[in-house]
């Protein structure tokens, strides 16, 4: 087990708090999660010219000005969207390197879905020079098996929820999934924390002896079920 991974809760986006004024994903949150001395994860979308970019959704609206979609804007110009009522403005992930300095430990997830590998080849760029702990993961094991494929020695593992209709798995055949999840030679899980109890993590945990994390730990109820079940938490709306 990757010791390292499981050693600090994991702060969701980064610690944030929008009434306060620190936004999810943003340096001030970074920065707030470090001093706090707790791991960060983060999300990464691809922008128009391939530069992994560090945010949550897919286009601009919810926590900053304009529509776009983030794959339909260069690097550059999502680098001077600022988000709303901050200072902050949206980082690469090579930025987001520069920032932590291996001061606490990254788990890293490629969004999207059976869509585009630039941001898989380019994560696994900035991150094989990277010195600091760093693990990557996504819901979409063939992302991830591009990032085996390119940088072999990344720790890299699968971000699922039990499959049904909401789950993003769910959008290719399980047989297909397999698959895939054979190619990414996963080394944890990260699972969510109302299925817990489900066998995936189950198995993961038990048989398999993978690193188990559980998202999105809010409650004291999913931190308990996460205490009981889960190596670490990836937690928001409160400090561990």
């Amino acid at each position: 087990m990757r010791d390292w991974l499981t050693a600090r809760p994991i702060a969701h986006r980064g610690l944030h708090d929008a009434a306060s004024g620190t936004i999810e994903n943003t340096p001030s949150a970074f920065q707030a999660a470090i001093a706090g001395g707790y791991a960060i994860e983060c999300d990464l979308q691809i922008s128009a010219d391939g530069e992994a970019m560090v945010h949550h959704d897919d286009a601009l609206g919810r926590l900053n000005e304009g529509q776009d979609r983030l794959d339909s804007m260069t690097a550059e110009a999502l680098r001077r969207v600022p988000f709303k009522s901050t200072a902050d403005c949206m980082l690469t992930l090579g930025e987001l390197c520069d920032l932590v300095a291996a001061r606490s430990t990254l788990v890293v997830e490629l969004k999207g879905f059976q869509r585009d590998n630039r941001l898989a080849e380019r994560t696994a760029a900035v991150l094989s020079r990277y010195r600091g702990p760093v693990a990557v993961m996504s819901f979409d094991p063939a992302l991830i098996a591009t990032v085996q494929k390119l940088a072999p020695a990344l720790f890299r593992g699968l971000v699922a929820m039990r499959r049904d209709a909401g789950s993003p798995s769910a959008q290719v055949s399980p047989l297909n999934y397999v698959r895939q999840a054979l190619a990414a030679r996963p080394q944890f899980l990260a699972y969510r924390v109302q299925d817990l109890t489900t066998a995936p993590p189950l198995l993961a945990r038990h048989l398999l002896r993978w690193p188990l994390l559980t998202w999105t730990v809010r409650t004291p109820e999913d931190r308990a079920r996460a205490a009981r079940h889960a190596d670490q938490m990836i937690f928001e709306g409160f400090r561990p």
